[in-house]
């Protein structure tokens, strides 16, 4: 299930970035995020690092790490930038240097970087904004790559997912039927042509391409249910309500044998900085 659901929701989420309550809900409990989250695929943080100029990656929304962790694990220097303590100080657990600041507010210092990369959090910035940070920020030849997670539930477990929500949660700002029956891909197209735009307007930058990396995940019933609660729209849900949701996905996912295998695209928009320094 998405993180925030696509945009043919409601007109509120055509800014993401404004919904700073949900986007600093997800330190309600770091490590089950940091331990249930998927990692990105080395394919894509090979393409990245294959095309910087030099080691220094600038993680944007590093949240517990995920990412970061990746890159580092590649040979590169990692500085995150996270807006909610509870996150960064997790990241920081696991060996992330992360500094508490929303990347429209933060203070480089003077500091510059190879690549800022953004892992399913560039929708939580001011897309030109955060372009115009980044281009602040890069070398010449450095790379913006803000990139995410696309999964794309099973229909019966869709179907369920969608049908709970909107028992539970009808005030909620999301269409989830919308979410759950559209491509997922293409539910997402708007926030890709979002970050796109946000890097024209702000200049400085190669045309935006975008890149997909295809790969699977399976699930136990257990999994899925354990890592439901990082995702926006149930980060800040009552206790009674979140195990009422649970409930009824779970009951979906042992209608198809208790587990399911989960098609994912990571898709990335990325620019290379072409002004000088």
């Amino acid at each position: 299930m998405p993180t925030v659901p696509p945009e043919e929701a409601r007109p509120s989420e055509h800014e993401p970035h404004r919904h700073r309550e949900i986007a600093e809900s997800f330190g309600t409990d770091a490590e089950r995020y940091d331990r249930t989250r998927p990692r990105y695929p080395d394919a894509l943080v090979g393409r990245i690092v294959a095309g910087i100029p030099g080691p220094d990656v600038l993680d944007v929304g590093c949240g517990t790490g995920i990412a970061a962790r990746q890159f580092q694990a590649v040979g590169c220097r990692v500085l995150g930038v996270e807006p909610d303590a509870r996150m960064a100080d997790r990241a920081r657990q696991t060996g992330v240097e992360a500094e508490v600041a929303t990347f429209e507010a933060w203070d480089p210092a003077g500091r510059e970087f190879d690549a800022v990369v953004a892992g399913t959090a560039w929708h939580w910035v001011d897309p030109v904004a955060g372009a115009t940070k980044a281009d602040q920020v890069l070398r010449p030849g450095g790379l913006l790559a803000p990139f995410w997670h696309v999964p794309q539930l099973p229909p019966d477990v869709a179907k369920a997912v969608a049908a709970v929500c909107e028992r539970v949660m009808p005030d909620a700002p999301f269409n989830f039927r919308a979410a759950m029956t559209t491509p997922a891909v293409d539910g997402y197209q708007t926030q890709f042509t979002r970050a796109a735009d946000g890097i024209r307007q702000a200049g400085g930058f190669s045309d935006p391409e975008q890149w997909r990396f295809d790969w699977e995940r399976s699930y136990t019933r257990a999994e899925w249910l354990e890592q439901m609660p990082t995702q926006g729209a149930f980060t800040r849900l009552p206790p009674d309500k979140l195990a009422e949701v649970l409930d009824g996905v779970g009951a979906a996912i042992d209608g198809m044998g208790g587990n399911f295998t989960m098609p994912y695209a990571t898709v990335a928009v990325t620019a290379t900085r072409t002004g000088a320094a």
